[in-house]
């Protein structure tokens, strides 16, 4: 399983490898969490449930944000960005991974794709075993995505959420593969901040060479990033993961995946940080495939229906419950697959 911030990896991972041969920069950023006063003063989350209204999206995430229209790529690039450096750590070597996953997740949040329907005419496939399917093939306006969902597109026989992975980050031995990899994707991500005003372009000198940095101009978009995952963990944690906002949830585990959750939970003070690193433990430790046909039975019960085939926008509220379980199964496929 996917240790993350809880257990330091390996350089090998069963399920998803790491090396990062798309970018320059290779690694993400890992802090070391120091010794920190103790913090009374903060506020504790509940080990109870929050109400619907507290798990709501806009409750959440305030949609007039600055941080609210970063894509999960951009969030978990943000995490492990050093803030005056303006590059990644050279020894993390799960990010190049993580930001695949993000792809995948932000895609079917999106509408785009979907996981094949399972266990209706079919023998029920576990979520691992299960094909990525292209619902809406209509571009998104961000150059990453509609990239890879163009690979998804073009590509028969249609391949599992792990295998994507893999393709997209060009850890593939078949070298009739590699043309799937997406390159330079933390470069045209930093870029992508650059251009929302987040981070600025620098060079720097090394002595043997140059590197292009990008460090962090608004620090107030990556604070109110850190306090959503701290929040989340902590003043807005809920025993019932579904009424987790599915977005912060996702970043949670793929930070973590990423190795860079670290670096928004190593200013916590002492009592806070080993409350919030419990019930991360407890996300972790959760049964991806139960929490798929959890979702899959809460639409049935509210009257939806099962296997998302309908469209993320459409009129009729069957349909818009139906999207919301088939972008829930391509996350929770995604987290299984780091957590191999």
């Amino acid at each position: 399983m996917a240790e993350g911030v809880l257990k330091r990896r390996g350089n090998t991972r069963p399920t998803v490898h790491h090396a990062d041969s798309d970018d320059s920069d290779s690694g993400g950023g890992s802090v070391r969490r120091s010794n920190l006063a103790r913090d009374d003063s903060r506020g504790r989350g509940k080990d109870g449930d929050v109400n619907a209204n507290e798990a709501s999206d806009d409750e959440f995430e305030d949609a007039d944000s600055k941080e609210q229209r970063l894509t999960l790529m951009e969030e978990v690039l943000l995490l492990g960005l050093k803030d005056k450096e303006g590059y990644t750590s050279f020894w993390n070597d799960c990010i190049s991974s993580g930001l695949r996953g993000c792809i995948l997740i932000e895609l079917a949040l999106r509408g785009r794709v979907e996981l094949e329907k399972s266990g209706q005419l079919t023998r029920r496939k576990n979520l691992l075993s299960r094909k990525v399917t292209v619902k809406e093939d209509q571009l998104t306006g961000d150059v990453l995505l509609d990239e890879a969902l163009r690979h998804m597109k073009d590509t028969k026989p249609e391949e599992t959420v792990p295998t994507w992975v893999e393709y997209l980050s060009g850890e593939t031995w078949n070298p009739l593969k590699l043309h799937y990899q997406l390159r330079q994707v933390r470069e045209r991500l930093a870029k992508n901040l650059v251009e929302k005003g987040v981070l600025t372009t620098e060079k720097q000198n090394f002595v043997v060479f140059d590197m292009t940095t990008h460090p962090v101009v608004d620090s107030g978009v990556k604070q109110k990033l850190i306090k959503k995952l701290q929040d989340a963990l902590l003043t807005k944690w809920t025993n019932n993961v579904h009424k987790m906002n599915r977005r912060v949830l996702s970043l949670l585990m793929l930070a973590n995946a990423a190795d860079v959750l670290e670096n928004a939970l190593a200013p916590l003070g002492d009592d806070d940080y080993d409350l919030a690193m419990r019930r991360l433990r407890e996300l972790l430790d959760l049964d991806c495939e139960q929490q798929a046909q959890k979702l899959i039975q809460m639409n049935s019960a509210n009257g939806g229906q099962d296997g998302g085939n309908g469209e993320s926008n459409g009129a009729s509220a069957p349909s818009r419950a139906s999207a919301l379980v088939a972008a829930g199964e391509m996350m929770w496929s995604v987290i299984a697959a780091f957590n191999k």
